[in-house]
């Protein structure tokens, strides 16, 4: 019996690994397709169906097998995607000019297992985070009790922030589970089946999603309501954004998040959902709140805001680097006078 279990678990794994490795590479066709270009219906329905199938599998094996898993195919990812590769090398030798080389090769690579643990979460969320489950997947961080208080206490709504580290997605959702009601601003996949399926999903547990490309009027009519707005804030911002400071150089950055905030007087939360080393299980913490009393006398309380809380992100991210996804172009524009680097490394 135990030989039948043991070959019986052999085989669902070496499953999941093919679905994963399908789902991967139809997801790069569909995901990263230029959105000027046509859409393929038959390679976005059979990408989303690939998905929705190692999806179905995944949740038949112990997550600790679908972590390993991931991380086998982030290290592939490391060694055969270049571009990828040279791009989180350089981004952490240049945010990190005192390590030596061997460290610098060890966090790029951990890098894109995280990436691709995300992934491998994106799948489990909606399964593992319900009311009756969460307290075991979520712990609370430093400062994150005073961030719930100040959900149910502040008359005026607030805007949270987060970057590219760890599980971006998890604290709003945990936050749309509790009941707190929330919502992100994020480009919608490509794809539309996976958009459905993914977001779609979580909009129906309360997380709402607004569409990156037209979200200035969506997110007022938010912060109106005395809700929630949350931004991934650590995206480059193009030519026009303000250059403040991350990891040693300048990055160009939304204006609109200091703005709105200032517009409608709330407080900025920066928060973190980081792995604890432990499958699927998370710190949700707060590393910065932000007062509207603390830029009401600034010179240039844009500037102000925006590089305060670009650098509590920095502090975040310093404290376990390998969570960071060094592979996106977050200094991809430069400043005047600056030229503008090659596939967006500096």
């Amino acid at each position: 019996m135990n030989v039948l279990k043991d070959q019986t678990f052999l085989l669902l794994s070496l499953v999941t690994c093919r679905l994963s490795l399908l789902t991967g590479v139809l997801a790069r066709l569909t995901l990263f397709t230029d959105m000027g270009k046509p859409r393929n219906k038959v390679v976005d329905y059979l990408a989303c169906q690939a998905a929705r199938l190692g999806e179905m599998f995944i949740c038949m094996i112990p997550v600790a097998v679908s972590y390993a898993v991931s991380g086998w195919l982030g290290d592939m990812m490391f060694r055969f995607d270049r571009k990828h590769r040279h791009r989180a090398v350089e981004h952490v030798r240049r945010s990190f000019p005192d390590w030596p080389e061997a460290r610098v090769l060890a966090v790029a690579q951990q890098s894109l297992r995280h990436l691709v643990y995300l992934g491998l979460e994106m799948m489990l969320t909606t399964r593992k985070i319900t009311r009756a489950t969460w307290r075991r997947h979520i712990r609370f961080g430093d400062n994150m009790p005073e961030a719930l208080r100040l959900l149910l206490t502040n008359p005026r709504g607030l805007v949270m922030l987060t970057g590219h580290y760890g599980n971006w997605e998890i604290v709003g959702y945990t936050l749309a589970t509790l009941g707190f009601p929330t919502v992100a601003v994020a480009r919608r996949l490509n794809n539309p089946y996976l958009n459905e399926h993914i977001l779609g999903i979580r909009e129906r547990m309360g997380m709402q999603i607004v569409d990156k490309s037209g979200a200035t009027e969506a997110v007022q009519n938010v912060l109106a309501r005395r809700s929630v707005v949350a931004f991934i804030a650590d995206q480059d911002a193009g030519k026009k954004g303000a250059f403040v400071d991350f990891f040693g150089r300048k990055a160009s950055t939304f204006k609109t998040i200091a703005l709105m905030a200032m517009e409608y007087d709330v407080p900025i939360v920066v928060g973190f959902g980081r792995r604890t080393g432990t499958p699927f299980v998370f710190e949700l913490g707060v590393e910065r709140i932000i007062q509207p009393s603390e830029w009401a006398d600034r010179d240039d309380p844009v500037l102000w805001i925006t590089q305060e809380y670009t650098a509590a992100l920095e502090r975040v991210i310093r404290h376990d680097p390998e969570q960071y996804l060094w592979a996106h172009r977050r200094w991809k524009h430069r400043p005047k006078g600056e030229d503008q680097p090659a596939d967006g490394i500096a």
